[in-house]
């Protein structure tokens, strides 16, 4: 084989069909936009009730979460529609480009976030009603816990790149969950001057969730080759195929949860057209049977015995 891999990209995930992963998506983004409205509901309850900055900066994550898991479920409609004229490759990046956009969500909320738990450290007010705000909080952390457990077995499903930044930023969610919980209980021990600092490394935490979510949306994009393990995996599938001399120029690429292979496949020349078309269209099942849901080009190369054994 004679091309090169760049560095991991995402594995593709193959062992849903295209009608169980849009109904797994849909319950995904589903999912995620009713858990981050029950969760702007009970925070903006409790930042009222208390005042605290990282009750405040858990109250932005969750709203920025909502704006995201919205544009997220537009995102992976579109990426379910067939391909048409004007898209002969699907729709599928639909999803990458859901991922790109809450990466700005999430880098604006890190920001805002920023911003207030400075203000808060240089006009600083003290937290009040701090059992409500623990038991809203406890609360946002058991649901944000049930919609990761849906996201992941979704994920596991589908390896779908906008459901995958989606469960990063609640999981992202939960961290600051769990320290805001953690600066309420210090509040109501009498470290109430801590509560706009977990405030800042929130954000600051946030700020990094952002740049890894963009970062993997724009390998997404740029067509990055698939992992070196995948590649090869193809190769040996596609070799294994009886009356195949060799494979060369494979390319693969990720978009949405169709995979994209093309590849050169050698074979006799003195073979009669019509078997080295069968010859095709098997190697073609072989890939299919670990990738259902991918569109896949291959090349016939006539090789001669002369040429193969100077190979």
């Amino acid at each position: 084989m004679s091309s090169k891999n760049t560095a991991a990209a995402p594995t593709p995930v193959a062992s849903a069909t295209f009608a169980e992963t849009g109904r797994l998506l849909r319950l995904a983004t589903y999912a995620s936009v009713a858990t981050a409205t029950v969760l702007i509901l009970a925070k903006l309850v409790a930042w009222l009730l208390t005042g605290s900055v990282s009750v405040l900066a858990s109250l932005v994550d969750s709203t920025m979460d909502a704006g995201a898991s919205l544009v997220n479920l537009l995102a992976v409609r579109w990426s379910l529609l067939p391909p048409d004229a004007e898209h002969r490759f699907g729709h599928g990046k639909a999803q990458a480009l859901a991922a790109l956009g809450q990466a700005t969500f999430i880098a604006g909320s890190a920001v805002f976030l920023g911003l207030q738990a400075v203000d808060r450290l240089l006009h600083p007010r003290a937290v009040v009603e701090i059992g409500v705000g623990i038991m809203v909080i406890g609360f946002a952390i058991a649901i944000t816990l049930g919609l990761l457990a849906i996201q992941h077995h979704v994920i596991r499903r589908t390896g779908s790149p906008a459901i995958k930044a989606d469960a990063l930023h609640y999981a992202t969610d939960l961290a600051t969950n769990t320290a805001t919980l953690i600066a309420l209980v210090l509040a109501g021990a009498g470290w109430s001057g801590l509560d706009p600092l977990f405030g800042l490394a929130i954000g600051l935490y946030i700020l990094y969730s952002a740049v890894r979510i963009a970062l993997d949306a724009v390998q997404l994009l740029m067509d990055r080759e698939l992992p070196e393990p995948q590649r090869q995996q193809i190769v040996e599938l596609v070799s294994a195929v009886p009356m195949v001399r060799g494979v060369h120029g494979l390319r693969t690429r990720q978009s949405g949860q169709s995979l994209i292979v093309q590849l050169h496949l050698e074979l006799d020349d003195q073979l009669p057209l019509v078997a080295a078309h069968h010859i095709a269209l098997e190697a073609e099942a072989k890939i299919r049977e670990h990738y259902p849901d991918s569109d896949i080009t291959i090349h016939q190369d006539p090789v001669s015995l002369g040429e193969e054994a100077d190979a």
